[in-house]
């Protein structure tokens, strides 16, 4: 199997510090590391949409000891699939995909996942193809999942404060403001950063999940983690630093402000209806029935008599203020508990509690290439 020549210089320490000082070789051995994740099947899945000229730097440098690389061209309109095409006549491993309907970047994750199952990936990595994603720091987000200490990781790049500074000041409010939204929406408070596309996904855990309902456009990382809280996969976030270049992101603010609110309460409304009152009922379940009417009639009640004696010129009588404030009162109360328990319940036992075995290649299989048309 053909490998490229061309790699980034992995950082020897970066992957012992994001997983805590354990590692399976020296850390100043570099090659044996390498030779040592060689030894477990890891498939990058990179959607490609109009980055010809920023795709073949992102190809020579694939990592050794990825097994294959699946480049899925989403319907690009420039030179993206003869160079991607090129670039797979060098190098085996890379295996071209080609949309005939530009899905978006979940659409092509969507098919980059199908494919990876097939050949029975163990870990399944996104890299973009616009090359902000440096393939040195892919260790530290495969590492977690061959150890088995958790089922899905990601990026975060608000961890490095001198990286921090280097990221554009409305995306990094941007993604501040959506980062809180994310975690009620998804469930998953202790992740930051959330459309960091920098991301891992052990095998296992990707067969438990419906595709078909992942999100296409680029929201896809957000329905991935509201897919995954469903089943209580643990995610994992790992500090890492981010690339800003001269590509231009292809996701705008006015776009985000339009789309992600109504797409985020969808998610919000599905996870609490399936997790606490479909798959489970518990007190949060008690406390959501209880403490929602409260607070809603609470309010309704005061705003109606604030306006009926407002109407009328006097003042509203002690008792109506009262009821009106206790209910908000004990509505809120309930609602917060609601609140507590909910970030209590943040998945921490991942659903694939053993470490990977080493999956050796097989043989020279037929991974197949070609051109995909998927329907609207």
């Amino acid at each position: 199997m053909g490998k490229s020549s061309t790699r980034s210089d992995m950082n020897p320490n970066f992957a012992t510090t994001a997983f805590g000082g354990t590692r399976p070789v020296a850390a100043d051995d570099t090659g044996s590391f390498e030779r040592w994740l060689e030894r477990f099947a890891i498939v990058a899945v990179i959607p490609a949409y109009n980055v010809h000229q920023e795709i073949a730097d992102v190809l020579r440098g694939l990592p050794p000891y990825l097994r294959y690389a699946i480049v899925v061209d989403d319907a690009s309109t420039d030179r993206t699939w003869e160079v991607i095409s090129q670039c797979a006549a060098c190098d085996l491993r890379i295996i071209p995909i080609q949309h005939t309907i530009n899905q978006g970047v979940g659409g092509a994750m969507r098919t980059g996942y199908r494919k990876a199952s097939t050949l029975d990936a163990q870990v399944v990595v996104k890299l973009d193809g616009d090359g902000q994603m440096d393939a040195a720091y892919l260790p530290a987000v495969v590492l977690p999942l061959i150890r088995g200490k958790a089922d899905y990781t990601k990026g975060n790049r608000f961890r490095d404060f001198k990286a921090l500074r280097q990221m554009p000041p409305l995306r990094r409010a941007g993604n501040m403001v959506l980062s809180f939204l994310v975690k009620a929406a998804t469930g998953y408070w202790n992740c930051f950063d959330p459309t960091n596309g920098f991301l891992a996904i052990r095998g296992d855990v990707l067969a438990q999940l419906s595709l078909d309902s992942v999100h296409r456009s680029y929201f896809f990382e957000i329905s991935m983690l509201n897919h995954l809280n469903l089943i209580d996969a643990v995610v994992l976030d790992i500090p890492m630093p981010a690339k800003y270049g001269d590509e231009t992101s292809n996701l705008s603010i006015r776009r985000v402000m339009r789309e992600f609110p109504g797409r985020l309460a969808m998610c919000f409304g599905r996870r609490i209806v399936l997790k606490h009152f479909l798959y489970d009922f518990t007190m949060e379940s008690v406390y959501l029935l209880c403490g929602a009417p409260l607070l809603i009639g609470g309010i309704l009640f005061g705003g109606i008599n604030w306006i009926r004696y407002l109407r009328l010129g006097v003042g509203a009588p002690t008792g109506t203020v009262v009821i009106s404030a206790l209910l908000i009162v004990l509505g809120f109360q309930l609602l917060l508990a609601a609140v507590g328990l909910d970030l209590q319940g943040v998945p921490h036992t991942p659903l694939s509690k053993e470490p990977l075995e080493p999956q050796m290649p097989v043989g020279n299989r037929e991974v197949g290439t070609g051109t995909v048309a998927v329907s609207s």
